[in-house]
């Protein structure tokens, strides 16, 4: 099929059903999940006809989010480079060739008038396709250092949405804008009080609560630390709400099991009741952990994964530190810093209050709204 017929067939189906038909593509991890499932709400509630289909890697978390919030999925054959086994790349290069043929065959089948990519292994090959056969194409760039994908996505992206300012160095500034990060409805809108909050956990509402979370993957630095300090914290007064991720979880289980004043699972499903009931919150620096504790407006301890691209997470966490809007404990000190850390914290409600203040000043809770308009308004 050539690419004039393929673009026909986009712009008689597009009259025929008279309706967007978007693809989101991303996932891999809650950070690009979360937002793209915010920005697919968002385009519903503006067009409520608006046909939205995901696309994501086969084997990642995205193909069980996505249909537990209610959209189609499809799924493609593509994986990321392995830096830690340069042997398991050699099936790389036939993945990526595979993945084409299958999203040429979702878009026949689809008929996109739109494509957004949030981040994650099928983003690649859906915008790449979409660009190749002029469909418009959008980015959404969650972190403050850009992937290398992106940045070759960008150069053709109809519009590549943003987080922070100075991206300029990444992608073509005509192109950029500045929306901020997509942030679940739940949380965003939460009327949530803090007291039900603790009753949903069964914990006291006399005592302060530490809400540990390290990501929808887990964080094995600082559950560790968790697990070293347990009754540290609980000697000090403390309650904790204790999502682990799956690594380990058994261990981390069986020293809190008995204890009344810790709540503990590998995934926490009502985010919005976490929030609601914490005093601290310990996390790693990843856009959206940094983006939904600003609009929640909760201290925070950041301890930034260190092996992120460009240590962004350190730079996310900074930029906020700067701001005396959150508190960082490097990952090579969290055993030794981080429970004084917290139990500093806890003991001094004047700082509290002023962290919660000056993180709740840099919240953004639009973003999805913006983004989902700017998809939707036709190009000229």
């Amino acid at each position: 099929m050539s690419s004039s017929t393929f673009i026909q067939e986009q712009r008689t189906s597009s009259k025929k059903f008279n309706q967007q038909r978007i693809i989101i593509a991303g996932g891999g991890t809650g950070g690009h999940i979360f937002p793209a499932i915010a920005i697919a709400n968002a385009l519903k509630a503006i067009s409520n006809d608006t046909e939205i289909l995901f696309v994501g890697a086969l084997g990642k978390m995205e193909m069980e989010k996505v249909p537990e919030a209610g959209y189609q999925i499809k799924g493609i054959t593509i994986s990321g480079f392995n830096r830690s086994s340069l042997i398991k790349n050699i099936w790389l290069p036939f993945k990526l060739i595979k993945s084409f043929f299958e999203v040429r065959k979702i878009f026949k089948e689809f008929h996109p008038t739109a494509v957004i990519g949030v981040g994650g292994y099928s983003t690649f090959p859906v915008l790449k396709f979409a660009q190749s056969e002029n469909i418009p194409s959008f980015i959404h760039e969650s972190n403050s250092f850009a992937g290398k994908s992106n940045i070759l996505l960008g150069k053709k992206a109809t519009k590549v949405f943003v987080a922070t300012e100075g991206m300029e160095k990444f992608f073509p500034s005509n192109k950029i804008q500045i929306t901020g990060n997509p942030v679940r409805t739940a949380i965003a809108n939460s009327t949530v009080l803090q007291e039900d909050a603790l009753a949903y956990f069964g914990l006291k509402k006399e005592k302060k609560t530490v809400l540990i979370v390290g990501g929808s993957l887990g964080a094995r630095s600082i559950n560790n630390a968790i697990y070293d300090s347990i009754d540290k914290l609980e000697e000090a007064g403390l309650q904790l709400i204790w999502q682990t991720g799956k690594s380990n979880a058994d261990k981390y289980k069986k020293i809190a099991k008995g204890k009344e004043s810790v709540w503990i699972n590998e995934f926490i499903k009502q985010m919005e009741q976490a929030y609601a009931a914490a005093d601290i919150v310990i996390s790693r620096a990843g856009a959206m952990a940094v983006t939904e504790l600003c609009v929640v407006g909760k201290p925070s301890i950041f301890v930034p994964y260190p092996f992120a691209a460009e240590d962004h997470q350190t730079a996310n966490a900074m930029a906020l530190v700067n701001k005396k809007a959150a508190l960082l404990v490097a990952d090579s000190e969290v055993n030794e810093k981080l429970a004084d850390a917290v139990i500093a914290l806890a003991k001094d409600d004047l700082f509290l209050n002023e962290l919660k203040t000056n993180i709740s000043l840099l919240a953004v809770k639009n973003a999805d709204e913006v983004i989902a308009r700017e998809i939707l308004t036709p190009i000229p």
